[in-house]
């Protein structure tokens, strides 16, 4: 923070209610209005000094302040402060950028007022933020990186008193107010030390908002500097100037707020129009304390240009510019043209009457207090910005008091480049203001578009039914009573309605709004999509799982997601095709209006999954069972886990913000009821025997299958015990809780026979006999994986229907071949899956991950396949020849008609090589839903309160599930059922 504005802190608050400082009404624009007062305020107003500086005199300044003269000068930096002994700490220090403040409108909070402390540096930047990166050195000096090693011009100490010859001042003469050389040394500091001067590029060293916390310096000078004990018009001028200091410190702030960051894309300093107009909104005045302090800085170079219009500025080529520009600068006609301005203030109006010699006294005291209080500041940058600053007011003020005969034996070459760059300032800060100003008032445009759109929203939200009445009523009414707070959200997030009414729950939540809106059984695709849509929708939610971590099978998915249609224009693809296919594979068990729901959801579900979660799903592949390409999948990673991950982190940020809380580790033992029947929350056990009781307006249940449950009496073992002894690629929290949960309430279940098995799940040659497999990917097969029986012959379709697959393997037990019908405890047929080179490659991390673990094995050629499988050589490759003559015609035995990856060297190419065999994977029986979520009893009604989605559900996949809709259902079913749940 720059000092000034700690001076003017002490000074404002003991002068303002004095010198007409003090808050009045806002104009319609606060850069309107006189300037000075009395005979002159017709001549100048605020109109008038920018009109003059916008004509020419802020361009010429400007260019000056470029010039190899005025851009270097010499500053001391390292002067002892004589305030403060001790160690500062870290409250004087600068600190890194904050996370960038929300240029938000209407908030007049914020004050440059002096009274309070505050100020555009002051405490509320003190502390790092969070999510920024390293900020750069903000307080210290850049180095004059283009300044020659040794300048082409020589430097007077600014504190040197350099008068004529014939005119020398002794020390009393500065001291005797009544010496014509009393003002000579205004801007000497005697405690400076040539040999603490410092070359500073100013150029290189712009002002800036440096997070600067300078909040002693306010209370010292504050203190130290009330030294008037009457008002007086010397007074006013005085604290004016410093006050226009001050307010050219702050519009600097505000035009260089926000600091350059990589994150935000930000390559220069930006500007916060909000912040400006939060300092100046209520105090108008100093803005004409900084039009004022331009005036008698003009007021100087008019009555120095004799003196200016002769100095000496060097005799290269730079030096005759500068001469050229100065004489621009104050070339008559141009005077002329401003004389309104120039004129409007007249130093001879000052020390006048009987008590001039101490009111002289006073002034040059206070001024020279300042300078030793800038000592203090610990922030290299705003030291010397208030330095040169200081200075450059000191040079202009000799001028002006001084008898003109004395001016160009006074005033030092550093004083000159200091007058110069703060007047420069000065008019750049009568620019910056405008600008400012205009910003500003398009931000309120904009806000009150946003502010139509925020009841617009809140309407929204009632009529889809995620607000009540009386919240809308409330909202709307906060809305249009002009809340600061709403205003703020609306401005945020105009583009995103959804999260605008979700961030209105949070900020002003209802009676009530403690409990959440939703508790969310299980964790897996359909229970983080459920709960995301909630949260995103401004309702809180707590999810519980029995597993230590969140995921379920649904982080085990590999193949993909279908979708319908993206790829429409490049894959031939269509919805009456996707529903085609997944009714042939549903069978007669088909539910056509939960087809439809999937099917017609596809496409917005996985662009959900890439905009919201970040997933990355830009491979498309075909599936067996699929007439097109559909199932999205990532370029790098599987598919569930690359989706669990990115909707895991999501929904944990709720959880940092309070919204959310993840219960993991324990098991709901009961659904709660109320009086009425509807399920009103969850009953949990935590592994440690605690138990709690989760109210909440909807329950969702989304626990998955049943797939694991070997145990006697188990819905495996009830409704298909000849599969009980089949391993499975579920993990062993599949037991059907959810099911057993709702059937206490009179749920009904569908199809709980109807348990898929797919066809490859790899049999781990260090375990073969292990009850889990992991499975092997639908995708390994839609490349152009073949399927061989120990005789080394293809028996089917790789790419058909998984049930169609998995019964062909099974036909080589002759038990099943004969009575269509497993037996339980047979052992399941060796099968092997082979994949080319060229289907090796496009499978990619597939490939690698399954050879990692030890499933899939690398060797050369066919006799390779051979010697690893014991399959015979000649008639692997009497099937390869027959397989690359059927793909020219088209077709194969088995009805196959699309033909991949096949492999180019069967004698020395890469193969890879894994057994595999059937295995549990899905089950599609489970709950019975309607068409919006809801569970059924086996009356036909629906469970007030609970809604179920993913593999507890049955009915969406019929008799058997399609590839690549498994991780489509949770997603589709999931965010249909958050967008059901009621929003306190």
């Amino acid at each position: 923070m720059n000092p000034l504005l700690c001076f003017t802190t002490c000074m404002l608050s003991c002068l303002a209610l004095r010198v007409g400082l003090a808050l009045e009404p806002i104009p319609a624009s606060f850069l309107s209005g006189t300037v000075i007062g009395g005979d002159a305020q017709e001549s100048c107003t605020m109109e008038s000094v920018s009109r003059a500086n916008s004509r020419q005199l802020g361009e010429i300044l400007q260019a000056l302040r470029r010039r190899e003269y005025f851009r270097y000068v010499e500053v001391d930096l390292d002067s002892e402060c004589q305030f403060w002994k001790e160690d500062q700490g870290e409250e004087f220090e600068c600190s890194g950028p904050p996370a960038d403040e929300d240029d938000n409108v209407g908030d007049s909070s914020s004050s440059l007022s002096p009274f309070d402390g505050g100020g555009f540096s002051s405490d509320p930047f003190s502390d790092g933020a969070v999510g920024e990166e390293p900020p750069p050195k903000l307080c210290s000096l850049a180095a004059p990186d283009d300044a020659p090693p040794t300048p082409s011009f020589s430097f007077d100490l600014p504190t040197d008193l350099v008068v004529n010859s014939a005119a020398q001042a002794t020390a009393e003469d500065c001291t005797d107010p009544t010496s014509t050389f009393f003002w000579t040394d205004i801007c000497t500091d005697s405690s400076a030390d040539s040999a603490r001067l410092r070359l500073v590029d100013l150029l290189s060293n712009p002002e800036k908002n440096t997070y600067y916390n300078g909040s002693h310096i306010w209370e010292a000078i504050y203190t130290e500097n009330c030294e008037w004990t009457e008002q007086c018009y010397e007074e006013e001028v005085l604290s004016r100037l410093l006050s226009g200091l001050h307010s050219s410190t702050s519009v600097a702030i505000a035009k260089n707020f926000h600091a350059p960051s990589a994150s935000k894309n930000r390559t220069a300093y930006a500007s916060n129009p909000t912040h400006f107009v939060k300092g100046f909104n209520s105090n108008p005045s100093y803005l004409k304390n900084l039009h004022f302090t331009y005036v008698v800085l003009l007021r100087a170079l008019k009555k120095g240009s004799g003196f200016l219009l002769s100095y000496d500025y060097g005799s290269d080529v730079d030096g005759s510019k500068t001469s050229a520009l100065m004489t621009r600068l104050l070339d008559s006609s141009l005077l002329s043209d401003c004389d309104s301005v120039f004129n409007a203030f007249d130093e001879s109006g000052m020390f006048r009457g009987g008590d001039a010699e101490r009111v002289k006294t006073t002034f040059k005291g206070v001024f020279k207090n300042v300078t030793k209080i800038v000592d203090c500041v610990a922030c290299q940058q705003c030291r010397m910005h208030a330095k040169v600053s200081l200075l450059g007011v000191g040079a202009a003020l000799k001028i002006l008091f001084l008898p003109e005969g004395m001016v160009e034996g006074s005033i030092s070459r550093n004083e000159v480049v200091a007058l110069i760059n703060t007047v420069g300032k000065i008019s750049e800060s009568v620019s910056d203001t405008e600008e400012l100003e205009t910003e500003f008032l398009r931000l309120v445009a904009e806000v009150e578009d946003k502010v139509g759109t925020c009841v617009s929203a809140v309407k929204s939200a009632r009529d889809a039914g995620t607000i009540t009445a009386e919240r809308e009523l409330e909202l709307i009414k906060r809305v249009v009573e002009g809340d600061e707070d709403v205003k703020t959200v609306c401005s945020a997030y105009a583009d995103d309605l959804a999260r605008m009414v979700r961030t209105l729950n949070y900020v002003f939540p209802q009676e009530g709004a403690d409990l959440p809106d939703a508790v969310v059984v299980g964790t897996g695709l359909a229970g983080l999509s459920a709960a995301l849509t909630v949260l995103d929708r401004g309702g809180r939610v707590v999810l519980v799982d029995k597993e230590a971590a969140i995921g379920g099978n649904s982080a085990k998915a590999s193949s993909g997601i279908n979708a319908c249609c993206p790829h429409n224009d490049t894959w031939g693809d269509s919805k009456e095709s996707f529903y085609a296919d997944t009714t042939r594979s549903a069978g007669d068990r088909v539910r056509p209006d939960l087809v439809e729901v999937l099917v017609d959801g596809s496409e917005a579900a996985v662009a959900w999954l890439k905009s919201r979660a970040g997933v990355d799903l830009s491979m498309v592949a075909q599936l067996g069972g699929h007439s097109a390409k559909r199932t999205n999948r990532p370029k790098n990673g599987m598919a569930g886990a690359e989706i669990v991950y990115g909707m895991g982190r999501e929904v944990k940020k709720y959880e940092k913000l309070g919204m959310a809380e993840i219960i993991l580790g324990a098991r709901v033992t009961e659904l709660v009821t109320g009086e009425d029947g509807a399920v009103r929350g969850v009953r949990v056990d935590s592994q440690g025997g605690d138990e709690r009781v989760v109210e909440a307006g909807t329950t969702i249940l989304a626990t998955g299958g049943f797939a694991s449950d070997r145990s006697s009496n188990s819905y495996l073992d009830k409704h298909r015990p000849e599969l009980m002894s089949m391993p499975a690629t579920a993990g062993g929290f599949s037991t059907g809780d959810g099911i057993s949960l709702a059937s206490k309430l009179g749920a009904t279940t569908v199809d709980m026979e109807k348990v898929q098995l797919h066809p490859t799940g790899w049999v781990d040659p260090a375990d073969p006999d292990s009850g889990t497999k992991t499975l092997a990917a639908e995708l390994m097969r839609g490349v152009g994986g073949l399927l061989f029986n120990v005789s080394g012959s293809r028996f089917c379709n790789e790419v058909s229907t998984r049930a169609n697959v998995t019964h062909n393997i099974l036909l080589h037990d002759e038990v099943y071949a004969s009575t269509g019908a497993w037996q339980r405890g047979r052992d399941i047929p060796d099968i092997w899956m082979v994949l080319g080179q060229e289907a090796g490659a496009e499978a990619g991390r597939h490939v690698d991950l399954y050879t990692h673990k030890g499933l899939l094995t690398e060797v050369a050629g066919l006799k390779g396949v051979a010697k690893h499988t014991g399959m015979p050589e000649a008639a692997l490759k009497a099937t390869y020849r027959a397989y690359a003559k059927a793909s020219k015609a088209g077709v194969d035995p088995y009805g196959k008609t699309v033909f991949r990856n096949l492999p180019s060297n069967l004698k020395g190419g890469k193969f890879y090589v894994g057994k595999v065999t059937p295995v549990l994977h899905y089950c599609m029986g489970g709950l019975k839903i309607d068409s919006e979520g809801n569970v059924m009893t086996e009356g036909g009604g629906a469970i007030p309160g609970l809604y179920a989605a993913g593999e507890v559900t049955g009915g969406v996949h019929g008799a058997n599930r399609l590839g690549g809709n498994s991780l489509l259902e949770c997603t589709v079913f999931g965010r249909m059922v958050g967008e059901r749940v009621k929003i306190k």
